[in-house]
């Protein structure tokens, strides 16, 4: 829990409040906009909920935050709000919540499937979320979209047993399943990877169902300029390969993006395609 005595001073007076060690890292703001908003490098309470939803919605981020920057001058009982992770997006596509400090507090997802649950990067390891996705059919197959975001995926394998899934130019040690490349592969019937090399050297997003898009760091939604864009500021390896990985990418069929950093977006798919041709061109146009 975040601490009063660093309460920063651009937060509106009452309730909630975020305190210096904030990390800059989003969550809040896409989790709770009523509630949080950014200012300078860090986030602030712009606004005190001023109703039930909003409430709840700003103690989601208060557990999501990877650093515990989120406080409240009140005792508030967290237990609804802890035990909602995983949270449904959509159908049986669940945010973990618990961001993670070491994956700069990167949103990981769970997808619950008969053939096997398929993990996307890993949230921070927190005892009653493990029991919730083990009640959920545990993890087959963790997906790790980039090297940023990798955390703790070992503690995760190794207590569920799951198959990791990587692709080689970043691949860590001991990655049971390492892609090569940049043409996507099937993992299975409604499961694609496709490579998209760009924010770094073996960034790869995964494609489910041709409906939801898991896309790490490599494509977001953005609040402030409303189209789907890339982090041309965060680019760790080299901008024109994530151009052409962007292009390559928006040949497929897709819904939803769900990155691990930044806002997700849900569009039908024609829509969807003219923001992803869009996001190319603003790319090509030196964005």
């Amino acid at each position: 829990m975040a601490s009063p005595a660093q309460r920063l001073a651009t937060n509106v007076a009452g309730d909630f409040f975020v305190d210096s060690t904030c990390i800059d890292c989003d969550t809040c703001r896409w989790l709770a906009p009523a509630t949080f908003d950014a200012s300078g490098e860090q986030s602030r309470v712009h606004r005190q909920p001023a109703n039930e939803a909003e409430r709840f919605a700003a103690e989601l981020a208060l557990v999501a935050c990877p650093t515990g920057s989120i406080g409240t001058a009140t005792h508030h009982d967290l237990k609804l709000a802890t035990e909602a992770f995983p949270l449904v997006v959509e159908d049986e596509v669940h945010h973990l919540g618990f961001h993670a400090e070491a994956s700069f507090g990167a949103a990981s997802y769970l997808i619950v499937r008969e053939r096997g649950n398929v993990l996307v990067d890993v949230p921070r390891w927190n005892a009653g979320l493990v029991k919730r996705i083990e009640a959920l059919g545990g993890v087959r197959t963790l997906f790790l979209t980039h090297i940023d975001d990798v955390a703790d995926q070992a503690r995760f394998a190794a207590h569920f047993g799951a198959e990791r899934v990587m692709h080689s130019g970043d691949a860590v040690a001991g990655i049971e399943r390492v892609i090569e490349g940049v043409e996507p592969v099937a993992l299975d019937d409604d499961l694609v990877v496709v490579p998209t090399p760009g924010h770094t050297a073996g960034s790869a997003c995964l494609i489910h169902r041709a409906k939801f898009l898991f896309s790490g760091d490599h494509v977001a939604w953005s609040r402030s300029r409303e189209h789907v864009y890339a982090f041309r500021s965060a680019c760790w390896y080299d901008w024109p390969t994530q151009i052409e990985s962007m292009e390559r990418l928006a040949a497929f069929d897709f819904e939803w993006i769900l990155p691990g950093h930044g806002t997700r977006c849900r569009f039908e798919r024609p829509r969807m395609k003219s923001e992803m041709a869009r996001c190319v061109a603003w790319m090509r146009d030196g964005a």
